[in-house]
């Protein structure tokens, strides 16, 4: 059963990553962030852990679309502020450890949702400053 779960997950994620390659901003990490997620949700927790997983996964998915994330990337080069180093990897949807000091990013950015942002291990992460989850790492 286990195997059949975990060849249909896989089955899932092929079939969504060509899907993901084809398209553009947002919906592209929306897709690609479904396929992942549908992938480690069934190998956590079975045919249930799939369909969370994937929900999970395309609501953290790219969430800036490509105009914003310039946006955001300007405002963090000329705030400079100082990078940490952490040894823990940074994963979107993962939160950041507590010694990350967060910064908000404010309303003139013109961002749709109140996010913080941070340097870690010289990437600007975003930050959902209520959970200190990574929303994206921005390129």
């Amino acid at each position: 059963m286990r195997h059949r779960v975990l060849r249909s997950a896989a089955l899932l994620s092929l079939l969504a990553l060509p899907l993901a390659a084809c398209q553009t901003g947002t919906e592209a990490g929306a897709t690609a962030g479904a396929a992942g997620g549908a992938v480690t949700g069934a190998i956590v927790g079975g045919p249930v852990g799939a369909v969370v997983g994937g929900v999970a996964g395309a609501a953290v998915g790219g969430v800036l679309t490509a105009e914003e994330s310039t946006r955001v990337r300007s405002y963090v080069v000329a705030q400079r502020r100082p990078s940490m180093r952490v040894t823990e990897e940074v994963i979107v949807g993962q939160p950041l450890p507590p010694r990350v000091r967060l910064y908000s990013v404010p309303p003139t950015v013109g961002l749709r949702n109140p996010y913080s942002y941070t340097i870690v291990n010289d990437q600007t992460v975003l930050v959902d400053p209520q959970t200190r989850t990574v929303i994206q790492v921005i390129e």
